[in-house]
């Protein structure tokens, strides 16, 4: 009887899953001698373990202490990880998790207890973000009731470095989370936006970079306890998921944040140029074959909060196509063509009386929700619209100073 053989090659051809195992290792030796050459030694890349990008917050603790602003304990000198000597996931501990952006710390005022988040600002890269904040926190700026930027609660200089400033503010959220239960809190939230882009370019001022990672939100009255500033769903002491109100319940403030790009005019300018300078979006249609030719930024403020709604909002979720033309004008590829914030400002408002109560009472539904999230949201979302309208709470619910 015959033995069937294999090709002498066959049997030493790798497969798929064994050549990407290769492939994977040998990036990761290549990545570990990059690291090797610039920091001098390889990084520690255990689960919980810290970050390059949090080195300059331990080595400033002490100074932050007496400062009056206390970091939370995963950054003090003496540190011990909880899970040490566990079985525990370092994930699942409170001082496990980092800030995603290194530039940014949270702290706790130890006067009153008051959650705040700092910020480094370099003066050679931002020249301006200081100035620009601290002007709206001036009189008779700071008390306007259409005043959107963050507040500076205070600008700290840290030692031995001329070109660092840090900034102290409010811990805010991003302003999607959580989630937005109705239509009208979801208005609410674009009538403040508006607003405050309105009252800065008003005030002469262009944020330049006014895309959705810069416009925030004050929660604390929107959670019944303080939350986790990394894992926003937790407790601040990771002793559990926190529960928070909805909009409709709780209406927040909405803020702009980070003015490193940010720069004000004189008042008798009327159409003051600038070259283009990239923030987070990158679509902006003036920018992509103009780098050399300066162009007015306030349109392009237009633009940047109009892809906001047109991408986070028109193309993610269910319901705004009543926002369409509004939102086209200020996506025009020719920034000449734009509307102006106090036009979009006037136009939202006719847009917004024109809607029904029963719109402004529905539930926003995002465009990927699947059937089991929708009959479970449906359901919590019909008990809580139902008891709104026997208590005759608004619906477009109005944030009040």
């Amino acid at each position: 009887m015959k033995t069937l053989s294999l090709p002498k090659d066959k049997s030493t051809k790798k497969t798929k899953a064994e050549l990407k195992a290769e492939e994977a290792a040998e990036n990761k030796r290549r990545r570990a001698r990059k690291e090797l050459e610039l920091f001098g030694q390889e990084r520690d890349r255990r689960p919980g373990a810290l970050t390059e990008n949090e080195t300059w917050w331990c080595q400033h603790y002490l100074w932050l202490k007496s400062q009056g602003y206390l970091l939370r304990p995963r950054y003090a000198p003496d540190w011990v990880p909880s899970w040490e000597g566990t079985d525990r996931n370092p994930y699942s501990c409170e001082d496990g998790h980092c800030m995603r952006f290194g530039q940014i710390m949270d702290a706790t005022r130890v006067s009153d207890g008051l959650h705040v988040s700092l910020k480094i600002v370099e003066k050679s890269l931002h020249p301006h973000e200081v100035e620009i904040g601290q002007c709206f926190i001036s009189e008779p700026l700071v008390s306007h009731p259409k005043n959107h930027c963050v507040p500076f609660l205070e600008v700290l200089s840290p030692p031995n470095d001329e070109n660092s400033q840090l900034i102290v503010m409010p811990l805010l959220l991003p302003f999607v989370q959580p989630r937005f239960d109705t239509f009208g809190e979801v208005l609410e939230c674009f009538r403040q936006i508006f607003e405050g882009l309105l009252f800065m370019h008003n005030n002469h001022v262009a944020h330049r970079d006014c895309m959705w990672m810069n416009i925030m939100m004050d929660a604390r009255d929107l959670y019944a306890e303080p939350y986790h500033p990394v894992e926003h769903h937790m407790k601040r002491d990771f002793s559990g998921r926190v529960k928070h109100y909805t909009r409709t319940q709780r209406p927040p403030k909405y803020y702009f944040i980070d003015f490193g790009l940010s720069r004000q005019y004189d008042p008798r300018e009327a159409n003051p140029l600038e070259y283009p300078i990239f923030g987070g979006d990158k679509t902006v249609p003036e920018f992509q074959n103009n780098a050399d030719v300066p162009v007015n930024p306030f349109p392009t403020d237009v633009y940047y909060l109009g892809n906001v709604i047109k991408e986070d909002f028109m193309d993610a979720k269910i319901g705004f196509d009543f926002l369409k033309p509004l939102v086209d004008d200020m996506v025009q590829d020719d920034p000449k063509a734009r509307p102006t914030m106090n036009a979009v400002a006037e136009r939202f408002q006719l847009i917004r009386q024109q809607l029904s109560s029963w719109k402004l009472r529905s539930r926003v539904v995002a465009r990927n929700e699947d059937i089991f999230e929708t009959m479970y949201r449906s359901a919590a979302h019909w008990r809580r619209r139902i008891g709104f309208i026997v208590k005759r709470a608004s619906a477009v619910p109005r944030f009040q100073e």
